[in-house]
Parts: structure tokens; sequence; C-alpha cells
């Protein structure tokens, strides 16, 4: 064996901390970056951040006007509030238990029901602890599940959705005892919409299935589905979007971030010659890239918004019907960026425009080649195919292979069976054998 000294040149790519700083603040929310500010103030004795006092006054406002769009800053910090449910039904429904069942052991099985409903009021053995067995048995838990039914929804604390429609058809509506029967016994077909079956082996006409069924609908798979525990949730967009004397006008909504100044206490450590010097300077340097990397992230969501209110005028005019096919790639070619730069931009951004607030990506869409050559976007394919299975024969629908033919023969849209049943998930549609109603001898 020989040993022999070889000298080999590499290129590699490495990635340093500063950079991976700005890639981390690019893909920010606003409000992500506000909490990284202060921590970066709590790590950087050179930080000092100064907060902007009048939060909800103009303080400046920096206009680009072209023919069609402009950009401003502003310090208005509009937000969507999304209300939740400040009091916890749980809560709730035990103070109701102790106040109208006043024997402790009757207190306690029922704060173990209450305690242990999932987020719809259903009562499973998922996630229970082996105590709750040794303490209940399965008739002291029938028995706690029609005390509930005395205080809570009719329904709360049954332990599927048979036992739950059963329930409100027992406590609420006694004399329906077809429709019982129905739900006792043939439940999957009616979740399956076997209609013939169902009166096949119920020995009734099928005016009698359909009036089971509406019946059937009117009740509650869902008793409680506010039981979760919620609270207020705040929705502030990264963007907001307006249109002012027939121009769109944007800002990202920044300017209460607090000001990052650098502290004057640690000054002049920087230009001394030891151990502390090096140490300061290191921070130094810190917290210039911590503006830099603010400042990148900053103009780099401008760029973005300025080729999204060019390219997508006709959206915020006429809202997502209009919303032309545009991709990342797209949007990184018109302002000289890489793809992957525009991609970690605009996650986690919420942009509020004349239509609502949303996520900044569903700008963003893939295209539908057409028979004349030009394109259709996503959404409006989705839209189209909303309006196509609203419109059918409810008594015949349409499956995903007829509709994908009718696409491409009547409306010149090249589209396939898996194409039309991936958008039709994802609009929440069932499937033709989920849709179709019941035709009865007078239909």
């Amino acid at each position: 064996m020989e040993l022999a000294l070889q000298q080999r040149q590499e290129i590699n790519l490495s990635m340093t901390v500063e950079l991976r700083q700005a890639i981390e603040l690019l893909q920010y929310s606003t409000y992500e970056l506000e909490q990284y500010i202060r921590q970066q103030e709590l790590e950087n004795p050179l930080i000092e951040l100064k907060e902007n006092e009048e939060r909800n006054v103009y303080e400046e406002r920096l206009t680009h006007r072209s023919s069609s769009f402009s950009y401003s800053n502003s310090s208005e910090m509009p937000i969507d509030i999304i209300q939740g449910n400040d009091n916890n039904m749980r809560d709730q429904l035990f103070e109701q238990v102790k106040f109208i069942f006043p024997d402790m052991e009757d207190q306690k099985l029922l704060k173990y029901l209450i305690f242990n409903l999932d987020d719809n009021g259903y009562f499973t053995f998922d996630g229970i602890d082996s105590d709750f067995h040794l303490k209940f048995n399965e008739c002291e838990i029938e028995k706690g599940i029609h005390l509930l039914q005395e205080i809570g929804p009719i329904g709360i604390g049954a332990r599927n959705l048979r036992e739950c429609l059963l329930l409100q058809i027992k406590y609420t509506y006694p004399e329906k005892q077809l429709a019982g029967d129905l739900i006792e016994n043939y439940l999957n077909l009616l979740a399956d919409r076997k209609w013939q079956q169902i009166s096949t082996r119920m020995n009734i006409s099928m005016t009698e299935v359909k009036e089971l069924y509406d019946f059937i609908q009117t009740l509650d798979p869902r008793p409680c589905s506010l039981i979760s525990d919620c609270s207020t949730e705040y929705l502030t967009p990264d963007i907001i979007v307006e249109l002012k004397d027939d121009d769109f006008i944007f800002y990202l909504n920044d300017s209460h971030l607090p000001n990052i100044r650098m502290s004057k206490d640690y000054t002049p450590y920087l230009q001394s010659k030891d151990d502390t010097s090096k140490y300061m300077n290191n921070h130094h340097k810190n917290y210039q890239w911590l503006l830099s990397s603010i400042e990148q992230r900053r103009n780099t969501i401008i760029k973005i918004m300025k080729v999204l209110l060019e390219r997508q005028q006709n959206f915020f005019k006429n809202g997502f019907l209009s919303l032309k096919p545009l991709t990342l790639k797209d949007v990184a070619e018109a302002i000289e960026m890489h793809e992957s730069t525009i991609s970690r931009a605009t996650m986690n951004k919420v942009i509020q425009t004349p239509f609502g607030s949303f996520d900044l990506r569903m700008l963003f869409n893939s295209k539908l080649e057409t028979a004349d050559g030009n394109s259709i976007s996503q959404t409006k394919v989705k839209a189209l195919l909303s309006a196509f299975i609203a419109q059918e024969n409810k008594f015949k629908p349409s499956s995903d292979q007829k509709i994908a033919d009718y696409f491409n023969t009547k409306k010149g849209i090249t589209i396939s069976r898996r194409t039309v049943s991936k958008y039709r998930e994802e609009l929440r549609i069932p499937p033709s054998s989920k849709r179709k109603e019941i035709q009865t001898s007078d239909e």
C-alpha cells in the first residue's frame, strides 16, 4: 500500500449564521417578526427598542405611484377580529351539574364525563385513564349520559352518531318512531344514499323515505360544536390593499413595530482593544445584520406586491373568479430573484383586500390549458366546477368522468377525471353517489 499526498479543489456552499437569519426573517409574519425583534433585544446588549407611541395615527405615507397602483407606508394597524367564546362551555356545564344534582357521586361521574367529551360533545373511551374504569361501570356511564341530557344540548355525551341522533328522537321527537328505526338499523344505507334498499327493507314508499330523510336532516349531529376551549383570536394582516381614487394602494402593516436603535451606553467599548471590544463588536455585527435583514425582507415583499397588483388587477376589482394564472416562478423572473426567495417571502403572510383577508399564497395560481391555446386559472375552474354541480340533475348527478368530458368538449378546458376528483374534494363536494337525491313518484 502506497501513501500519497493529493491536492483537490472543491466548491462547497456554506450557509453563514447571518444568511440563515436573513432567510428566517423572510418567512416570518409581522407578528413573528415583532417577537423575534424583542427576543434580540434580550440577547444583544447593543439593541435598544423605542416603542411607537401613536399606533393609530398616520405618521408617514411614502407613495410610489404608477398608472395602476401605488405603495404607501402607514402606521395604522387594522386587524380582523375573530370573536371567540370567552366562557368555557365545559365549566358552564359543570356549574349547572353542581346546582342541579346535589349528590356528590353524581357530580363526580358527570365531571368525568363532561371533561372527557370531544369537541363535538361525544363521549369516547380514547384517552380515558384506567382509574375511570375502576370508578364507573357501563351502567353508571349510561346513567351519566342520560343525566347530561337534562342540562346540556340533547345528544351530548353520545358515544357515536347513531346514539346522538337516537337521543334527540327519544327526548325531543318520541313520536318519530319510524325515523328512529331507520337510524337504528339502516344508518349506513342512509349515509350511502341507498334509497331503494331502504324502501325495500323498511317496506315503505320512496315518498316516506324522503320524508324521513328530510326530518333526520334537521337533527344535529354535533350538539356541542362549541364545547372546545375557545379564546378570542386576532388576525393581523401583514399587507393591506385599498382602493382609493380609482387606484389600488398597498402598504405593509409593520409601522407599529418598535424602532431598533443602538444603545449609546456601550458605544465606548467598541473602540477598545480588549476582550470586551471583541465581544461588543460581535454584537454590533449582529445588530447591523438584523437591520439589514429586516430591510431586505421589507423590500422583497414590496417588490412582490407590486407585481401582484399589476398582474392581478382584475382580482382586486372583481374577486377570485378573475384571478389569473400566476406562479412563484413568474414573480421571481419579474423581479429577478430566485424562486425560493419568493416562496419564503410569501409564507405566513396575510393580505387584507376589499374582499376580505386571506393567505397571500392564494394569489398564486397554477393554470390549465384551453382549446384555443390560452390558459385558465385553477381557481376559476373550481368555480365553474362548483357551479356545474349546483345545477346538475340532483336525481342523476354526473360522475367525475362525465364532468371532465363536459369541460373538455363544451368549455374547451383540458382536464382529466383525476383532476376533477381532486378539485371536487378540495371544494368538499361529495362524489356523485353521495349527491344523489331521493326521487319519488311525484317528481
